[in-house]
């Protein structure tokens, strides 16, 4: 009997899929001890809680929406890549390279560095569409 591994770039998967959750996680960050009427975070009504929100919660929110946005590509092309078995060394490679990216994009992002951010971004989209074609024969 066989087993699979859980390669590198699956793992990448699930960081990447993680990675909305900690951008919402920071948006509501020192918010959860505070009353709704002094304008804590409001666990019945979130999302109008966070469209309310500005500076650096809203940017993190926005992260969120994105880094959601983000995902489908990623995991299509890192699935289609292991159907058509690509090299899995650059596979893991490119997927690694794709969370980081991703990470310090969010980073950038918060911090309101919007030149670097969307560079970051569009490098991204590059070693995305690269992972696509890795097993191109």
């Amino acid at each position: 009997m066989t087993y699979a591994r859980f390669t590198v770039a699956y793992w990448c998967l699930l960081v990447a899929a993680l990675l909305p959750f900690a951008c919402a996680a920071l948006a509501k960050w020192g918010m959860f001890g505070v009353s709704a009427r002094l304008g804590g975070y409001d666990n019945h009504n979130p999302r109008a809680w966070l469209a309310r929100q500005t500076d650096w919660r809203a940017r993190a929110n926005s992260a969120q929406a994105n880094t959601f946005e983000a995902l489908p590509f990623f995991f299509a092309a890192v699935i289609i890549a292991h159907q058509l078995q690509a090299s899995q060394v650059r596979l893991d490679v490119f997927a690694f390279v794709f969370v980081v990216l991703r990470m310090a994009y969010v980073i950038m992002y918060v911090a309101d560095m919007a030149k670097s951010r969307s560079v970051l971004w569009f490098l991204a989209l590059l070693v995305n569409v690269g992972i696509l074609f890795l097993g191109y024969r």
